[in-house]
């Protein structure tokens, strides 16, 4: 059985985070992760300069052989609507990135030893200490395992009962541009194109991201969904944003917004950090910022905690 300081579910931003910020510690963690890195991630996929300056990101050195595209503005209105607006800004704003290529730069340097392609079939607690999958041990256990994790479901007795009605679902699909068709997309990469719902439980968007192009939507309203992207796909295309294309492999997700409902994040040698918190902000449903913030706290929470993973010591997280 492989034996460690922090045991960490999940390889997303919040999981990688965490690990990068442990290893400065000088505390040894492992990250599980049912999936193999790089993997494909549903995400809309910008990142602001606060998340660059939190994970102290070298972008020159990020930029070489992955897409780094700088916002300089948005374009902002309504589905079915004829008016749009646009706002610029002086300076970079936010970055677009492939969660593809961030995750798996992110999982790499953060120094840990990572098992992927490792679901995680058996969680339980003896003494003071957590055995995963009969497989790793560790003290100290994080849940970055998404808005699913496990960790999250063994913490929280109500998981189910108490999200049904509180998530946020969303639909995505991202590819590479033909050079032959870049034309035909008129969004600007600088300038991604946000469209919100009429009734503002929700919204569209449309980012061109150097040679990519991600377009989706997410909505607090999970029947109505799969309606609300067929209606926004049209719009598109009649409004010329994108060419009329066969159909497209669609990817879905759904996460928590702050505040909607209390999840239990801490108890004995347990912490949960990102979407397995229900982090993600209120306003825009950006969930990569509050990950990466919730990684780096859980991590100088458990270094400060010297070894003693007691619930009143984990308190303060």
């Amino acid at each position: 059985m492989i034996t460690c300081d922090v045991l960490i579910v999940g390889g997303g931003p919040a999981g990688s985070a965490c690990a990068w910020k442990l290893r400065e510690a000088g505390l040894d963690a492992v990250v599980l992760d049912r999936a193999v890195f790089p993997r494909e991630k549903v995400c809309g996929g910008w990142i602001t300069p606060q998340v660059i300056a939190n994970l102290r990101l070298d972008t020159e050195d990020y930029r070489r052989g992955r897409t780094l595209q700088p916002i300089t503005g948005f374009r902002t209105g309504t589905i079915g609507g004829r008016r749009e607006i646009e706002t610029s800004y002086e300076s970079v704003v936010s970055f677009g990135i492939r969660r593809r290529e961030f995750d798996d730069y992110l999982l790499r340097r953060s120094g840990a030893t990572v098992m992927s392609g490792m679901p995680i079939t058996s969680i339980r607690r003896e003494g003071e200490r957590w055995i995963v999958n009969d497989a790793v041990t560790a003290p100290m256990l994080v849940g970055a395992g998404g808005h699913f994790c496990p960790v999250a479901r063994r913490l929280n007795d109500d998981f189910d009962a108490a999200d049904s009605a509180s998530l946020v679902v969303a639909q995505e699909v991202e590819f590479a541009v033909d050079p032959c068709a870049a034309a035909s997309y008129t969004t600007a990469p600088e300038t991604p194109e946000l469209y919100f719902c009429r009734d503002l439980k929700g919204y569209g968007w449309c980012f061109r991201k150097e040679h990519y192009i991600n377009i989706g939507l997410g909505r607090a309203d999970p029947h109505s969904l799969p309606k609300a992207t067929a209606e926004f796909v049209a719009f598109l295309e009649e409004r010329k944003k994108i060419p009329r294309l066969p159909s497209w492999r669609w990817r879905g997700h759904a996460y928590l917004l702050h505040g909607a409902i209390h999840r239990r994040v801490t108890d004995n040698g347990v912490l949960l950090a990102g979407d397995a918190a229900g982090l993600a902000y209120p306003q825009s449903g950006e969930g990569i910022r509050p990950a990466i913030e919730s990684g780096l706290l859980a991590a100088l929470t458990i270094a400060e905690g010297g070894g003693r993973y007691t619930r009143d010591r984990l308190e303060p997280y």
